[in-house]
């Protein structure tokens, strides 16, 4: 695996093209997770989800893209439950939010790992990334709002889904090494499902009251609402896989800046199809921590290649 993605770090105009193919498709299917929060609930969203991605895993395992078993089931499953608890968090909060706020919650994640290797692991960090994190924090409070009475606690969903992005971020690097992306793939379906289907059952056990997407119970039959099951199932597939390729055919800190072109693309069909809008604003925050992202980035790049690189 290691040496198959050194060979290929020699192709970034396909690896740009690849994660702008990547981030369309993410874009434009994540929409539709406000039409499916009309008919279920999250949990009951994420059991079938599963259900659906599994087998077509399955195909890609035996059709040569990697095994499905981890060297480390314990490792694997850490990062799993993180990188889990993130998309449970960014979808639950589309079901509530517009896509923007969503999408700018979750690519909080930057500053988070920037501060976790800061203030866990002691990297050292200089002034742009400073300016980058003091950035992107205005520019979280500007697409939150947390003075207009539309504000609860629920606004930071997406937020705490960034922070959990971010542990399950440092934990691939940290904890995978060596793993194959269908085992990385599959512990996520495994811990997004098995979670979610512990929510449903306890929602009826509890005989919880039923007040939105994140605590509506199992309901059937779901015949209109398994089509945009299918888009999710077979789009998010084919995004993730299109991003892990990016990533094999260019160096990470050239790469990770085409991820941010999905706060274009995500909005843009959110308007064009819904017509869902984007105050001013909620515009220039988007902006900002796009912006303290790409810094990151980019900063991130250079120092990595200096490492390669000395001088």
């Amino acid at each position: 695996m290691t040496h198959a993605i050194s060979a290929d770090l020699n192709r970034p105009f396909a690896a740009a093209g690849i994660m702008l193919v990547a981030m369309l498709i993410i874009g434009f299917i994540d929409n539709y997770v406000a039409a499916i929060s009309d008919e279920i609930g999250l949990w009951q969203f994420q059991v079938m989800r599963t259900v659906l991605m599994l087998p077509i895993l399955v195909a890609m395992s035996w059709a040569g893209l990697g095994t499905l078993r981890p060297q480390s089931f314990l490792r694997v499953g850490g990062r799993s439950a993180f990188a889990a608890m993130a998309m449970m968090c960014y979808f639950g909060a589309l079901g509530f939010m517009p896509l923007a706020q969503a999408l700018a919650g979750l690519f909080t994640s930057p500053i988070f790992i920037l501060l976790i290797t800061w203030g866990l692991m002691g990297q050292t960090i200089g002034p742009w990334r400073i300016l980058a994190v003091g950035l992107g924090f205005v520019g979280i409070l500007l697409v939150l709002q947390p003075e207009t009475g539309s504000f609860s606690y629920w606004t930071l969903l997406p937020v705490l889904g960034g922070l959990f992005y971010a542990v399950g971020i440092i934990a691939t690097r940290a904890w995978c090494e060596g793993e194959s992306t269908m085992s990385l793939l599959l512990g996520v379906m495994i811990f997004q499902g098995g979670i979610s289907a512990m929510a449903a059952i306890g929602l009826v056990m509890l005989n919880l009251p039923e007040t939105g997407f994140l605590s509506q119970r199992w309901v059937w039959p779901v015949g209109d609402v398994w089509p945009l099951i299918w888009l999710q199932a077979v789009g998010s597939l084919a995004g993730v896989w299109c991003i892990i390729k990016a990533y094999q055919l260019g160096e990470a800190g050239f790469v990770s800046v085409f991820e941010y072109s999905v706060m274009i693309f995500g909005p843009f069909f959110a308007w064009h199809l819904f017509g869902q809008p984007v105050g001013l604003w909620q515009a220039i925050g988007i902006a900002m921590i796009a912006s303290a992202g790409l810094i990151i980035a980019l900063r991130s790049g250079k120092e990595q290649r200096r490492e390669i690189i000395p001088g």
